[in-house]
C-alpha cells in the first residue's frame, strides 16, 4: 500500500516478487499514451486505424476490425473502461510505429521509474513468458499515473459507457463496462 502523493509505503509482503501482470500492464500503456498528448506528439482528437495484428487480439477487446479508424480519445476510454487488447495495441503501434518499439518505450519508462522488478513483453498484458511485474513496480507506474494525469478518473472511475464503430458494415454502437466491478458496488 502506497501513499499517493508521497510514494512512501505504508504497507508490504512480497513487494519484489515478480508475477505475470495481466492487464495492469495497461496502466504502463496509458501512462504513455498520456506522456505522449501531454508532450504534443499526439492529440486526443487524432485518429487511428486499426491495424491486423490490433484487431487480432484475443482475450479483453472491443471487437476493432482491420482498417476501421477510432479517436486516440475512444480508444484511451477503451483501455481504461474495458482493458481492450485490442485498442491498446492499436493505441501502441500508433505511439510507437509498431508494438515492438512501444514496448521498448514501455520498458525505458519503467527503468526511468524506478521499476526494477518489471519487464514488459507487449502492450495489453497477455501472457508471454517473461512479462513480468512486481507489485512494488505497479504501485509506482499507477501513482505516476494519478499524480501527472488525475484526468484518468473520468475513465477509471466510469462504469459503463459505449463508443461506436464506424466500419464498412456501417456504424454500431458498443458497451463498455468497467473490469473493475468495484466500480459500482462501493462509492469512492
Amino acid at each position: 500500500i502506497m501513499e499517493p502523493m508521497t510514494g512512501k509505503i505504508l504497507f508490504q509482503k512480497n513487494q519484489d516478487e515478480m508475477f505475470a501482470p495481466a492487464s495492469v500492464t495497461k496502466i504502463m500503456t496509458l501512462l504513455l499514451i498520456y506522456d505522449s498528448v501531454s508532450q504534443k506528439k499526439i492529440n486526443w482528437d487524432d485518429s487511428v486505424v486499426i491495424s491486423e495484428h490490433a484487431a487480432s487480439m484475443g482475450g479483453s477487446q472491443i471487437f476493432l476490425e482491420p482498417n476501421e479508424r477510432q479517436k486516440v480519445s475512444e480508444l484511451t476510454k477503451s483501455i481504461a473502461i474495458a482493458s481492450a487488447n485490442d485498442a491498446a495495441v492499436a493505441m501502441a503501434e500508433f505511439i510507437g510505429g509498431s508494438e515492438e518499439n512501444f514496448v521498448q518505450m514501455m520498458n525505458n519508462k519503467a527503468k526511468e521509474l524506478g521499476m526494477n522488478n518489471t519487464v514488459f513483453k507487449n502492450a495489453c498484458g497477455l501472457d508471454t513468458e517473461g512479462h513480468i511485474m512486481s507489485a512494488k513496480d505497479i504501485a509506482i507506474m499507477s501513482r505516476e499515473l494519478l499524480k501527472n494525469y488525475p484526468d484518468i478518473k473520468k475513465y477509471t472511475t466510469t462504469w459503463q459507457d459505449t463508443i461506436i464503430h464506424t466500419t464498412k458494415k456501417g456504424d454500431t454502437e458498443f458497451g463498455l463496462t468497467n473490469t473493475n466491478k468495484l466500480i459500482k458496488w462501493y462509492e469512492g
